[in-house]
């Protein structure tokens, strides 16, 4: 059994991990703890991990830091980021905990709080109390469940009543690691009432070892408010990263979640939004390129509770050699919920007779004013568009990477900060080209 060394882990050493992490976490673990005893790590035989069996990542000999030690890596000195033209308030999470640095805080406007979780529970203690773990609901998801019971810090964007952050913040997480670890990390975004802001995580790896991560992000986004969350994946091919992100929306706000995975091991990203207010609005996004043996798992479960409320999936995989791509999106439209717009697509590109590509699109309608569509493609190169490149002179290995490119570009176009988003369109040409091979010192922004 996979679950009894963590089970006797958790046990083992519960008194040191309450030590080293606050009470509002810990008053969590022991009801997470016996959820987690319950199912244990989700396998194929669950219907929505029926592609990925993410239990075999565990299966391993993994360090956990118990103690929450602090890593010996500045990464100021390590990172610099230099994608043009691009100016973030910038934090780091090593492994799973805050790296704190006093400077931070500068261009942040009055009353917003960007930084570590410990620090932030101690600060606004009844904010925290009032949102983490509120949404992440773990009594079906062993990983989440897990996460709760081990996760000893993480990083918090608040931001309060009507106040607009101008400048992108922008979290690096930096795994690393002489020896195998499992990392647990969480995310917490509260935006009150009439909040706007962007928030940007970049994921590497910067030593060449497993590493287990699991994610959870919570966000919170009260009446008119605008949330922007970003991922970039660029990690090796040795990491194996779970997350999974909840959302709670208030009447007309509008949340923007868009993963972009130019680098990968093996992943599972889970996508839990609910929309519970009239007018709110959900965009979804995700852009996965794999190659080798790569893994990339999307599964995005939207739930309209309240009428007049609107959501947008899109989701592309460009597959080569033998990478894997699954992706499951279900949409639940409760009976209250009149006047939904709902629209999933999921276009697909196997550019290897080797890829493979596993989808299943769902809808569940329980009102009858809805105006709800998905869609679903799974193909070659177009071949037309191939011949009118070639006749015109481009030689057929540039004219694949053309239309590769151009068939990224929507989920790019889902992308609020120029700047980004014409650097990657950079990096995604060089990722087709084998030019960026895997991340060093944040090629993302090199």
């Amino acid at each position: 059994m996979i679950e009894q060394q963590y089970i006797d882990l958790f046990q083992q050493y519960r008194a040191e991990i309450d030590n080293n992490s606050i009470e509002t976490l810990n008053v969590q673990r022991d009801a997470a703890f016996e959820t987690f005893k319950n199912i244990g790590f989700p396998t194929s035989k669950i219907e929505e991990y029926k592609h990925s069996d993410v239990s075999h990542a565990f299966d391993a000999e993994l360090g956990l830091n118990i103690r929450n030690l602090p890593i010996p890596v500045n990464p100021y000195d390590t990172f610099k980021c230099d994608v043009p033209n691009l100016d973030t308030n910038l934090h780091f999470l090593v492994n799973d905990r805050y790296y704190k640095n006093d400077y931070q805080v500068k261009g942040l406007p009055e009353g917003v709080y960007a930084g570590g979780m410990q620090d932030f529970a101690k600060q606004y203690p009844e904010i925290f109390k009032e949102h983490y773990g509120q949404s992440a609901d773990y009594s079906d998801n062993g990983v989440v469940a897990f996460n709760t019971m081990f996760a000893p810090d993480g990083f918090v964007l608040y931001v309060p009543k009507n106040v607009v952050v101008d400048k992108p913040i922008q979290l690096v997480n930096i795994l690393r690691g002489g020896v195998p670890l499992n990392v647990n990390r969480r995310l917490l975004i509260i935006g009150e009432d009439g909040a706007k802001v962007k928030l940007l995580v970049c994921d590497h790896a910067l030593d060449d070892v497993h590493f287990v991560v699991t994610q959870v992000t919570e966000i919170f986004a009260g009446e008119e408010s605008d949330i922007d969350f970003y991922e970039l994946e660029e990690n090796s091919i040795k990491v194996t990263r779970l997350s999974s992100l909840f959302t709670a929306q208030k009447g007309k706000s509008h949340v923007i979640a868009s993963n972009i995975a130019l680098h990968n091991g093996y992943t599972r990203n889970n996508y839990r939004f609910r929309m519970l207010g009239e007018y709110a609005q959900a965009t979804i996004g995700g852009l996965a390129i794999g190659d080798k043996n790569q893994h990339v798992d999307n599964y995005a479960f939207l739930d309209h509770v309240m009428p007049n409320c609107t959501s947008n999936e899109l989701f592309k995989y460009v597959l080569q050699e033998q990478s894997t791509g699954v992706f499951c999106g279900k949409i639940l439209v409760e009976k209250d919920a009149q006047k939904t717009l709902a629209y999933q697509t999921n276009r697909n590109l196997l550019a290897s007779p080797d890829a493979r590509m596993y989808a299943k699109p769902q809808l569940e309608i329980y009102a009858d004013d809805v105006k709800c569509s998905h869609g679903l493609t799974t193909g070659h190169l177009d071949e037309e568009a191939m011949f009118y490149l070639q006749a015109r002179g481009i030689p057929q290995e540039e004219a694949q990477m053309l239309l590769m490119v151009a068939f990224t570009k929507d989920v790019l176009d889902l992308i609020n900060i120029d700047s980004l988003k014409e650097r990657l369109e950079f990096l995604i040409d060089k990722r087709f080209r084998g030019e960026l091979m895997r991340c060093g010192n944040c090629a993302v922004c090199k």
